[in-house]
């Protein structure tokens, strides 16, 4: 039977150098039972050290936790990562630590990378560069999650930087993916007047959030349960699977 989810799918912790220190789990998961959120998911870039603790800090909540990544490819495209169980996000982690450049973060420059353990307290930092491109294309992206079962949504394809219509110039039909994301910048019928080839996808919209005030609750998804394969049905628009975004239905339109 069909439920209703309110859903941000994209939140940073404190581990993101460019997200504030008070993205801490328990403060993550208070903010989303504020909003009324039964999905969220954790999207830290290129890592997914934290999201053990956020998954424990959810545990006896009536919260999804979803782990996750914003990887980023070489294009300098971002692309949301998502996943059912966190032994599939550590096996994407060690993908994308092998395909990471050996650079070191520079705390002045970047900020801190804050990696907590399971029960959320600070266990040290990460002293890699997170916020940098990773060896993988795109296409390289979208295939190896397919591959350990998850679901790839490009992220932000609003903006000017970052997004792959600002990279690529276009979406590639080809590319095996049902969803995109949208920032908070736009709504659902201005992003797909600005870009008609969005109608061939569904939309969420997330708030990319670097602090706790900037999760949100803009889109809604009926779904059976919540996991990345129901949550591909929705984008899609498939067996009565259905995605709102500010109200207004958005998944995706087969022409």
């Amino acid at each position: 039977m069909s439920r209703f989810f309110l859903a941000d799918l994209h939140i940073h912790t404190c581990l993101s150098p460019c997200a504030e220190l008070e993205m801490l789990p328990e403060l993550i998961v208070a903010r989303a039972q504020e909003l009324g959120l039964q999905i969220i998911a954790v999207t830290d870039h290129n890592s997914a050290e934290n999201v053990a603790a956020v998954v424990n800090a959810a545990r006896d909540t009536s919260i999804t936790v979803l782990p996750g990544m914003e990887v980023q490819t070489r294009e300098e495209v971002h692309l949301l990562t998502l996943f059912d169980t966190l032994e599939q996000v550590a096996s994407w982690q060690a993908q994308v630590y092998a395909n990471l450049p050996p650079l070191k973060n520079d705390e002045a420059l970047f900020g801190e990378q804050l990696i907590l353990d399971a029960n959320g307290e600070p266990a040290g930092y990460l002293d890699r560069l997170l916020l940098t491109s990773t060896f993988f294309s795109v296409e390289d992206v979208v295939q190896r999650v397919r591959d350990l079962g998850g679901l790839c949504i490009p992220a932000h394809v609003d903006r000017p930087m970052y997004s792959i219509i600002a990279n690529l110039g276009f979406i590639p039909p080809e590319l095996d993916v049902v969803g995109v994301e949208i920032s908070a910048n736009i709504g659902p019928i201005e992003a797909r007047e600005r870009f008609p080839q969005l109608v061939h996808y569904g939309l969420v919209a997330d708030g990319d959030a670097h602090r706790l005030r900037e999760m949100m609750r803009r889109t809604t998804l009926k779904m059976e349960a919540p996991t990345v394969a129901e949550l591909s049905l929705a984008l899609a628009g498939a067996e009565g699977r259905e995605v709102w975004v500010d109200g207004l239905r958005s998944g995706a339109t087969v022409c």
